[in-house]
């Protein structure tokens, strides 16, 4: 696999979870970054943390990497080669998909250890 290049988004977000038959609240639209998936079992949604009211189930705060540049979707590997270096560091991640590129979501605390991890492994972070 090539070395990617990743952007640190400046936002810090939240993993939320809603009733599978819930509408998408108004603050999740309010932040730049969001992300929602409806499944039989919730509503699971990305946003800006700072927007997440206290009484919904959320995780957070997380920061974003963006992988740089317009992905071929016959691409392989791409997840694979930058959760493994952080999994072998300890170091969690949840990972978004869109159509043009990959994003991964790391805990804000984890964010400086993550970024030296993947510079190790050969990736651009910045």
């Amino acid at each position: 696999m090539q070395p990617l290049t990743l952007r640190i988004l400046p936002e810090r977000l939240a993993i939320c979870s809603l009733p599978p038959d819930a509408a998408p609240p108004a603050w999740v639209f309010m932040g730049r970054f969001y992300a929602l998936m409806r499944t039989p079992e919730e509503l699971s949604i990305v946003c800006a943390a700072e927007n997440v009211p206290a009484f919904v189930p959320s995780v957070g705060p997380w920061a974003c990497l963006q992988v740089e540049g317009v992905l071929d979707f016959a691409l392989t590997g791409i997840l694979a080669g930058l959760a493994a270096p952080l999994a072998e560091a300890g170091i969690g991640l949840f990972a978004l998909s869109a159509y043009r590129t990959d994003f991964i979501l790391v805990r804000a605390e984890d964010l400086t250890h993550a970024q030296r991890v993947l510079r190790r492994a050969g990736h651009a972070v910045g």
